[in-house]
């Protein structure tokens, strides 16, 4: 199974608040094996283009703090999975976490 996970990074730590990150950092998994990383430029926060944006960039996942409802809803349209609720943790620990089922979730914080 190939897995493209996609987590908005400042400073290659996950960014509370999807929508105004400045990376996005993409982790892609083969068989539940972390099989390269790469860092991609935010484009200019618009509601409803970033999951458009990702979606096309091949996100399977997205491991999020907070998002709005709208995003979210975006993203399962293109069939794209959304956890939200993740801790501030550097990208590639997140899906380390995610992988062996050891990452706690809390609420999505955001409120539109």
């Amino acid at each position: 199974m190939i897995q493209k996970f996609v987590i908005p990074t400042s400073n290659g730590t996950l960014d509370p608040h999807f929508g105004h990150c400045s990376h996005f950092t993409i982790i892609e998994v083969t068989n539940n094996l972390i099989m390269g990383e790469s860092i991609i430029d935010a484009p200019p926060h618009q509601p409803g283009i970033l999951p458009r944006f990702l979606a096309e960039k091949g996100a399977t996942d997205v491991i999020a703090g907070g998002m709005g409802q709208s995003a979210i809803n975006i993203f399962n349209q293109h069939q794209v999975n959304v956890f939200v609720g993740a801790p501030k943790l550097k990208a590639k620990e997140l899906v380390e976490g995610f992988l062996n089922k050891t990452l706690s979730f809390t609420a999505n914080y955001c409120d539109h």
